[in-house]
């Protein structure tokens, strides 16, 4: 981290001076590792029409942390990681065995899952306000351990990604396609839709559960209107996704505003501005 420390401190900024608040640095860090793993996400959400699927993982996310903390687990997250990869395979496992839509099974699991985490939350007349902080989460409490946890998640999927893109991409919109070729579809659908519990559930607390969807779904959603090709469409989504994420930490850190909020709002305007320009080329 010395090294990151002392590479912030060239930028022309107050809270950049060495030895100088500390945990914006760590922020900046954090965002600029993140951001590429919701850039590549994102394009695979956008493309199998899965855009609320994060949003269901986020709220069984919660009741994970939620049992965590009825246990006394001195980090929930070791309750809400292993039961939001347990509901990204239910899910898999009813969408493909049913002939209900996509839409139509999140709702189903989002709904139970966000009833019963605030069942817990509140079980015996307990507050709610403590989990308040999900909702909005805080990306300057963030700690050098955890951007390294971060910084593991984002090499696991790039490796992923090198490896297993196609078969996870055929898999999720040609799934007729894909059994005709012998290609195990389970499997690749399953790998992604744990590959999204574990990222939205590992961020949660310092993006926001409020959000978290939508860093999912704007940066692909406007790579998509300009892009060309499948690279384009890849590398302009973390590249959107990568530049948000910085406006939106340095604005939310001057303005006094939520990190997340302020990302998604600048991914917003990425998305028209992309939206117009595809508008005006056709």
């Amino acid at each position: 981290m010395n090294l990151w420390y002392t590479l912030v401190s060239v930028l022309p900024f107050s809270w950049a001076e060495p030895g100088a608040m500390l945990f914006m640095k760590n922020a900046l860090l954090a965002v600029i590792v993140i951001s590429p793993l919701y850039g590549l996400m994102s394009t695979m959400v956008v493309t199998s029409r899965m855009s609320f699927f994060s949003d269901a993982l986020g709220h069984s996310a919660f009741t994970g942390i939620a049992i965590g903390t009825l246990c006394g687990l001195i980090d929930p997250l070791w309750a809400a990681v292993p039961l939001a990869a347990v509901i990204a395979i239910l899910f898999t496992v009813v969408r493909r065995r049913s002939n209900m839509a996509s839409d139509t099974i999140i709702g189903v699991f989002s709904s139970a899952m966000v009833a019963l985490g605030i069942f817990i939350a509140t079980m015996g007349g307990q507050s709610f306000t403590k989990f308040n902080s999900l909702l909005i989460g805080d990306i300057l409490s963030i700690a050098p351990k955890q951007i390294a946890l971060l910084a593991v998640i984002l090499l696991l999927v790039v490796l992923v990604w090198l490896g297993a893109y196609n078969r996870i991409l055929l898999a999720s919109v040609y799934p007729v396609l894909a059994d005709s070729r012998d290609f195990h579809t389970f499997r690749y659908d399953a790998l992604f839709s744990v590959a999204v519990a574990v990222v939205v559930t590992v961020s949660m607390t310092w993006v926001g559960l409020l959000v978290i969807n939508s860093l999912l779904v704007l940066p692909a959603a406007a790579a998509r209107c300009v892009s060309r090709n499948v690279r384009q469409y890849h590398l302009s989504s973390v590249l959107y996704s990568l530049v948000c994420g910085i406006a939106g930490l340095l604005t939310s850190y001057y303005i006094g505003s939520s990190a997340g909020a302020c990302i998604t709002l600048f991914l917003a305007v990425v998305f028209i501005l992309s939206f117009c320009l595809r508008r005006k080329r056709q």
